[in-house]
């Protein structure tokens, strides 16, 4: 406490009194984002190849490595089958991508404690291109043939897209531990 604010008097003192981040916004802002970024897929945009970058996945990672004890690893099986409501992808696909994801999330997490911007960049590549790939090759086994090269420009995207996926979670995260003042 400083000079400034005992001269001020208990008001000033009790204005920062009680300013917390709401548990509620704190906790679910992140699963909100993640499943409000997999409604986006069903938009009514209609495109001949796949192009659109999977945005509830790259907020998934984005979250995962910005914050990492902030989504449990079991929370790919939830967030997975909201995806798989509305990806069109064939169902259980989400799930089962989305768990090894966070598992292998989890692994990183252990192997590399302090990471750059860099590192999460190329992790986020390597899930992503793994994720696009496996959901390529599942979709192929229902149709008969694998489509891995119609893949390759959202691929491309989802990787360049990623740093501004992170930007979009940094302003959240900022969003999420505003100290706000609870009724």
């Amino acid at each position: 406490m400083t000079w400034k604010n005992i001269a001020a008097g208990p008001d000033a003192v009790r204005k920062r009194i009680n300013r917390e981040p709401l548990p509620a916004l704190a906790i679910g802002l992140p699963w909100l984002t993640i499943i409000l970024a997999s409604m986006v897929s069903f938009s009514p945009i209609i495109a001949s190849a796949p192009i659109v970058p999977p945005l509830s996945y790259l907020m998934l990672l984005g979250w995962r490595m910005m914050r990492p004890g902030l989504l449990p690893v079991w929370a790919g099986l939830p967030l997975g089958f909201f995806d798989d409501l509305y990806s069109g992808q064939i169902f259980g696909s989400g799930i089962l991508l989305w768990s090894l994801s966070m598992l292998a999330m989890e692994l990183i997490d252990e192997r590399f404690l302090w990471r750059s911007f860099a590192q999460d960049w190329l992790a986020a590549s390597l899930l992503t291109t793994g994720y696009l790939l496996a959901g390529a090759a599942l979709a192929g086994l229902v149709t008969g043939y694998p489509l891995p090269f119609v893949i390759l420009p959202q691929v491309l995207i989802s990787v360049l897209f990623f740093p501004v996926t992170a930007g979009i979670i940094a302003l959240l995260d900022r969003v999420r531990l505003l100290p706000l003042k609870r009724l």
